[in-house]
C-alpha cells in the first residue's frame, strides 16, 4: 500500500460552505464563557446529584466542545475551491449509478460529508458508507457490488461522475 492510499481524503468546500462553518465555529467559541458561567451558577445551587440544570449545562458544554473540535479538524484539512477533475470517483464527486443493470433504475447523488449536505438538494452519501466504499476509485462503466445494511447484496454500474460544483 502506498503512502497516498493511506492519506485521508481531502474535503473540498465551496467558499460559502467554508465561511458558514467558520462562522459557526467562531460563534461556538464565543459562547464558551456563557456556558461556563451557567455551569458555575448551577453548581452553586447545591446538591449536584439532583441538579438537573447543572447536568444539562454540562451535557450542552460537552456537545459544544465536540462540535468545536470537529469543525476545527474539518476546516484545518479542508481545501477551499473547486475539486480537481479526477479520472476516478473521489469524495466531492456527483455520481450517477444504475442499479442491477436496469437503465430505468438510476440515482444521482453526492459522495461527500454531511457538512456539504447543507449546501445542496442532492442526496449525500458518505465515502465511509457501504456504497461509498464500493465506488471509491472506480470510473464510469465499472460495475461494483456492496452489502447494504439490510444484508442484501446490491450491484450498481457507474454511469457518470463529475466534480461537485457547490
Amino acid at each position: 500500500m502506498s503512502t497516498t492510499d493511506r492519506e485521508a481524503p481531502v474535503t473540498w468546500l465551496s467558499q460559502d460552505a467554508h465561511d458558514r462553518l467558520k462562522g459557526e465555529l467562531d460563534e461556538l467559541i464565543a459562547k464558551r464563557p456563557e456556558i461556563a458561567a451557567e455551569i458555575n451558577e448551577r453548581r452553586e445551587e447545591g446538591d449536584l446529584r439532583e441538579n438537573g440544570g447543572y447536568h444539562a449545562a454540562r451535557e450542552e458544554q460537552g456537545k459544544m466542545e465536540g462540535r468545536i473540535l470537529y469543525l476545527q479538524e474539518l476546516l484545518r484539512g479542508a481545501r477551499v475551491g473547486e475539486a480537481p477533475k479526477s479520472t476516478v470517483i473521489a469524495p466531492g464527486t456527483v455520481v450517477t449509478i444504475q442499479f442491477d443493470g436496469d437503465p430505468n433504475d438510476t440515482e444521482k447523488f453526492l459522495l461527500g460529508s454531511r457538512e456539504i449536505a447543507a449546501t445542496t438538494d442532492l442526496t449525500v452519501y458518505s465515502p465511509e458508507s457501504a456504497l461509498g466504499q464500493a465506488i471509491l476509485k472506480h470510473k464510469a462503466g465499472d460495475t461494483v457490488s456492496y452489502t447494504a445494511p439490510s444484508g442484501a447484496e446490491i450491484s450498481v454500474t457507474i454511469v457518470d461522475f463529475e466534480p461537485f460544483q457547490g
